[in-house]
């Protein structure tokens, strides 16, 4: 079977050189530098199969972020979305902002907006997975690693993950005093102070806290006729705290986390008909900082979160016995003009160009409770044969509520009004058995029951729709249910001491969805989609080089996704729906690698590729009401459009993704200098389902400098810096709304800041 195309091969080839000349090149250097050497590459500790191992000794494809580059890509104010292009084959984007963040790897993910939305990325953020999409927009600080593990993940870590995991590990407690505190100063008043402090409070009772304030001051105008406002949006106040204790006794360890967030700012600035008409480029007078709305005096966003858990571990002979409690919660309001315009076409005047459908909603999470508990035996025998079992239980409650406000004739009076109500029952048991053939090759076999029910009702009380006829009543319910068996077979051989070659093929599945956008429908606007599942292969090899100073990973990978879950966003009206895709297949590459060229010079770089395309010859969604549409599409008798995507690719899913850093440091007096400076490139991207001129992202690149001097005195570390994020200051358009006008989400414009930081011990 052909998989790759003639230019894909070639430009692996050409990666692969290019490759090899750094390597030569780095030994080169290294040869001409022996003497000079102390150390190489730090050794990377993962816990992707829920054990402390080597990531090169792992069969799964995995990108880790830790120690300086983890802080400089997730300073500077950044959210969660830092991470979008910043390992191979990952994606992240969102239209709330700070929150909600959507993840994409190879080209899976979910575009849907809705408060109860799954994703087919899970999130675990200290050994609790984090479920509904505002739990994942959690701030990253002190964190000590952050895992990409790309592919399904079902046996180990349950029913949401056939396209792959994150796990981010905070800095625990220890023994050991040590702290730091830092702040940072950048463009539109952006402040960013983090501070962390721990160590022993007995000689088995430890502590740490961690502390996050990040501010930036309103710095967006509002030019509306009529609704002139200045600094009237793109401000927050985000608070974050976390508190741990660890007791450690010789047989017997527990570890309590209690964390929260505390988020009152400004939603994601929408702008109006930003596009040209029939391309992808913004309009010539766009400007980042100045929006035409209505309704802008009345955009927040609140955010509310908070959650503990308890890791409770016995090391008793061979054994480790380990239970995981975990309880979170949610509360968010957030307010917007969608349709980033003002007026309408029947309530001139009104602006930029057409506005079809003034649009002044929120969405809101009055209560929300997630419980989870995994309790899990694992063995530690000596010999050829370790295994882990264990059982896991998940709970979900969620309200989620609906408004709709009229901004023309009532100042944002209310509308519209839906309450949907979601329980979330799962259950599961689990095992993964690991067998040495001989000291080179090693087997694992992994399986998974799992059962998922889910209970779900709306009702709408009021419609904003009823003055053409849409009924204030309506309501509807849905109770989907679904097992699966989920399994992996991983086979790992050490080539030689420093090159392993691993081979994988799993099964699992993202268990069934529910859409209820009824504000803007005609009847209760409840969908559902069915449960996906997913077979992906996949092979690669993991490398150290250059007597430990250079690393090089690749992967390959094949994948057909049976019902894939999709969302059909926008069309002729504000809302969505959730549809199956008969087949979704996938295939592509990936290479990491990392090298310390010297005492003075280190560098990262990664390539990935992939190809996605949907084979549903019957699959047609709801189409833009503005936009040029290049696929096959046809009209109903209401004037909507439907568009047909068999053989599209899926939204949000670049099929080229490269990024590069390069650090550079020299002892200067009593301290160090360095400079740092890295680099991303995200390809071309369709933000809908169907492809059309303007809705085609253009492809991002993006870059980040640091340069900063560091010394010691006092038992501490000191650190000032000067940073830039966005160098070029390129501003495309990321995302997009499409219901009643060509509205755009755009990237943030380039940022200045200053740092200063002290590490004490």
């Amino acid at each position: 079977m052909n998989l790759f195309k003639n230019s894909t091969l070639a430009t692996a080839v050409k990666l692969a050189v290019l490759t090899s000349t750094v390597g030569f090149s780095a030994a080169t250097l290294a040869e001409e530098n022996a003497e000079e050497k102390v150390v190489g590459l730090e050794i990377i500790e993962v816990t992707a199969r829920k054990r402390v191992e080597n990531v090169q000794e792992v069969p799964v494809a995995i990108s880790a972020l830790q120690g300086e580059k983890l802080n400089v890509l997730s300073s500077a104010a950044m959210d969660i979305r830092f991470l979008n292009a910043r390992v191979p084959s990952l994606s992240v984007e969102s239209s709330f902002g700070r929150t909600f963040p959507r993840f994409y790897m190879r080209g899976l993910g979910n575009s849907d907006f809705d408060l109860n939305a799954s994703q087919p990325v899970s999130l675990v953020v200290d050994e609790v997975v984090q479920e509904n999409p505002i739990l994942k927009g959690f701030p990253v600080f002190d964190v000590g690693r952050v895992e990409v593990l790309r592919g399904p993940q079902g046996t180990l870590f349950g029913r949401n993950t056939p396209a792959g995991l994150i796990k981010f590990e905070s800095v625990k407690p220890s023994q050991d005093f040590e702290g730091f505190g830092s702040v940072s100063y950048g463009s539109n008043h952006t402040t960013d102070m983090r501070a962390a402090v721990g160590g022993g409070l007995t000689d088995k009772l430890s502590a740490r806290v961690s502390l996050l304030n990040q501010t930036r001051d309103d710095y967006i105008d509002n030019q509306a006729p009529g609704f002139e406002q200045k600094e009237v949006l793109g401000g927050y106040t985000d608070k974050a705290a976390r508190i741990q204790f660890l007791y450690e006794d010789d047989a017997f360890t527990a570890l309590f986390n209690y964390h929260m967030r505390d988020l009152d700012g400004k939603p994601v600035a929408f702008y109006a008909n930003a596009f040209k008409p029939q391309s992808n480029e913004l309009v010539s007078n766009f400007e980042r900082d100045t929006v035409y709305h209505d309704s802008a005096s009345r955009a927040t966003q609140q955010v509310e979160t908070e959650g503990g858990s308890l890791k409770l571990e016995f090391e008793f002979g061979e054994y480790t016995l380990t239970s995981i409690s975990g309880y979170e919660s949610a509360e968010l309001y957030s307010r917007a003009d969608v349709d980033g315009g003002y007026g309408a076409v029947y309530a001139e005047p009104s602006g930029p160009g057409i506005i079809a459908l003034d649009s002044e909603t929120a969405d809101a999470i009055p209560d929300h409770e997630q419980l989870t508990q995994e309790i899990r035996l694992a063995s530690n025998f000596d010999g050829q044969f370790n295994y882990q079992v264990g059982a896991f239980y998940f709970n979900e409650d969620l309200t989620i509520e609906s408004f709709a406000f009229d901004p023309l004739f009532s100042s944002g009076a209310q509308t519209g009004y839906v309450i949907q109500e979601q329980e979330t029952t799962a259950w599961a048991v689990f095992g993964s058995f690991d067998y040495d053939y001989n000291d080179k090759t090693s087997v694992t076999l992994g399986l998974r029951y799992s059962d998922d029910d889910k209970d779900y009702s709306n009702q709408r009380t009021k419609s904003p729709l009823s003055w053409l006829g849409f009924p204030d009543q309506a309501s509807g319910e849905v109770n989907p249910s679904d097992s699966h068996v989920s399994w992996d077979i991983s086979v790992t051989h050490k080539y030689t001491d420093d090159i392993n070659l691993y081979a994988r093929i799993a099964d699992t599945f993202r268990a069934p969805s529910i859409q209820g956008r009824s504000l803007f429908a005609f009847g209760n606007g409840i969908s559902v989609a069915d449960s996906e599942t997913i077979l992906s292969l996949e092979t690669g090899i993991k490398s150290d080089i250059l007597d430990g100073f250079g690393r090089i990973n690749a992967s390959v990978f094949y994948f057909t996704m049976d019902d894939q879950q999709l969302t059909s966003v926008g069309g002729g009206g504000n809302t969505a729906s959730l549809l199956n895709a008969e087949e979704t297949t996938g295939y592509g590459f990936e290479i990491d690698s990392e090298f310390m060229l010297s005492d003075n010079w280190w560098l990262t770089a990664s390539v990935s590729y992939n190809n996605t395309e949907i084979n549903d010859s019957d699959l047609a969604v709801a189409g833009c009401k503005s936009c040029t549409i290049t696929d096959n599409f046809y009209t109903d008798d209401f004037g909507n459009k439907f568009a047909e995507v068999d053989g599209n690719s899926l939204p949000h899913a670049p099929e080229w993704i490269f990024n590069f850093s390069v650090r550079y440091s020299r002892e200067i007096a009593d301290g160090e200098f360095y400079a740092y400076t890295d680099w991303s490139y995200r390809d071309d991207i369709s933000f809908f389902l169907y492809e059309s001129k303007e809705f085609n992202g253009k492809s991002l690149f993006e870059g980040g400098a640091r340069t900063g001097y560091t010394w010691d005195g006092d038992d501490k570390e000191y650190e000032v810096a000067l940073f830039v994020r966005n160098i070029t200051d390129e501003q495309i358009a990321i995302g997009a709304v499409d219901f009643s006008n060509n509205t755009a989400i755009v990237n943030e414009e380039r940022f200045f800041g200053a740092e200063f930081k002290v590490n004490f011990y």
